[in-house]
């Protein structure tokens, strides 16, 4: 029986399936897409469904339940931290610098949550909801699919001081940021791979301002930044006051994932100080970023391979965790 179940988990990393007997957990604490196939079938039709109704209706939700499940994954792991509101000795990670009045699409995971309940109770963590959302946001906008793989499970707890340490920030130096992703296992192909998910959604004035008026302190604005863009940007950008208006980061194809961000990058059209470090601050992200400018289906493959492996950070499988039943707060 030992021998079969190490062949199983061998024969699952390298097809990424496993026999039917052994689907209905994690072999070996390892994921796979076929997860829910005998226990809820419908499980991934009705996150499409959800997120697609979403997106009809804003455009802008695919970035937010994308960055999301980033948010989440940079943080004790994919296990839906993020998405515990604050209770009894849980501080909210909602709270956190990266994610106060910026994180957003709680509601849509709810609402699938809600409707996988009803399909299959107590069977479909957030955590893999979270993760099949990001999938699908970049699907809808014109991006990549992979197949997600599956058999997380939810936390029983989060971490305020993990969310305002470990997730990269706007203003952070590029290898402040290049070793956050390398302390969760990522590389610098996966960080330049997956900042390009900012070819959509908003950034605030708050998180690019010092471009504009004050970069180094010195009172001087960030001469790498295309001037006639940063005039442009000043215009809904005051040195004080407007923090909450909204920029487009791709102001090419703002609701198109494409390979526009990275063609920003080169004419120093990056919005945020850490979108256009890729390009001025390394050699080796300056060469991927041009290559993803000049070849969008090369983009695309590893922008699929990177959220793959982020999406494999931390995930509790098997015993560990549990299977919220309201993905707000953790089980009674």
């Amino acid at each position: 029986m030992v021998h079969y179940i190490i062949v199983v988990t061998v024969l699952a990393l390298v097809l990424g399936h496993v026999p039917h007997c052994l689907s209905s957990k994690t072999v070996g604490g390892y994921l796979y897409p076929q997860f829910y196939d005998h226990s809820c079938p419908k499980a991934q039709e009705i996150v499409e469904n959800v997120v697609a109704k979403a997106v009809a209706e804003e455009p802008r939700m695919a970035a937010s339940l994308l960055r999301l499940h980033f948010h989440d994954c940079f943080v004790k792991g994919c296990d839906a931290s993020v998405l515990l509101d604050s209770s009894g000795s849980i501080i909210s990670e909602k709270r956190s610098n990266p994610n106060r009045n910026s994180a957003r699409g709680f509601e849509v995971i709810d609402e699938i949550k809600e409707a996988i309940e009803k399909e299959c109770p107590h069977t479909v963590s957030c955590a893999d909801i979270m993760a099949l959302a990001a999938r699908d946001s970049t699907v809808l906008t014109g991006g990549p699919s992979w197949d997600v793989p599956l058999g997380r499970r939810d936390s029983t707890g989060a971490s305020l001081s993990g969310s305002n340490n470990n997730i990269p920030a706007p203003n952070n130096t590029f290898q402040t940021i290049l070793t956050k992703f390398k302390l969760k296992g990522l590389d610098i192909v996966d960080l330049v791979a997956l900042s390009g998910s900012h070819t959509i959604g908003n950034a605030r004035c708050t998180s690019f301002r010092q471009r504009l008026y004050n970069q180094s302190g010195n009172g001087q604005p960030d001469y790498t930044l295309d001037q006639s863009y940063a005039s442009q940007l000043r215009a809904n950008c005051p040195r004080s006051g407007g923090d909450q208006n909204l920029f487009f980061l791709d102001s090419v194809s703002p609701i198109n994932f494409d390979n526009s961000y990275f063609k920003n990058l080169l004419v120093n059209k990056g919005l945020l100080n850490s979108d256009q470090v890729l390009f001025t601050m390394s050699g080796a992200s300056r060469e991927l970023v041009k290559t993803y400018a000049y070849n969008q289906e090369l983009f695309f493959q590893q922008f699929a391979k990177s959220m793959i492996k982020m999406g494999n950070i931390s995930p509790l499988t098997g015993n560990k965790g549990e299977i919220r039943n309201n993905c707000r707060k953790v089980n009674a």
